[in-house]
């Protein structure tokens, strides 16, 4: 199965599938696909906080964190990459739930 790696405000859901699919198989991922990938949940965590509103502070350090570990990816082990990645997939199922719950009100 192939890992989308473009930066696209695709579905939630998709997303966290293919950061879990990417941390499963992080040895096979090049550089770039690292990259693309941190960097394409980073943006769809953004785009996501803006949605959220007042709850969006909780998830701000964190993707702080996401970015800054996105310009050091060529330094960190593929267990790092691959804890970005899970950490990353929890985040944005996380914000999946709120942004439901908000639009089931």
């Amino acid at each position: 199965m192939e890992i989308d790696t473009q930066v696209e405000m695709a579905p939630l859901s998709e997303l966290v599938g293919d950061l879990i699919r990417a941390a499963n198989r992080v040895e096979n991922l090049s550089e770039a696909d690292r990259v693309r990938l941190l960097g394409r949940a980073y943006v769809t965590i953004l785009r996501a906080r803006e949605q959220i509103g007042d709850e969006a502070e909780r998830y701000r350090q964190s993707s702080i964190n996401l970015i800054s570990a996105t310009g050091l990816v060529r330094r960190l082990s593929e267990q790092d990459v691959k804890a970005l990645l899970l950490d990353a997939a929890k985040m944005i199922r996380t914000i999946k739930i709120v942004l439901d719950a908000k639009h089931a009100e």
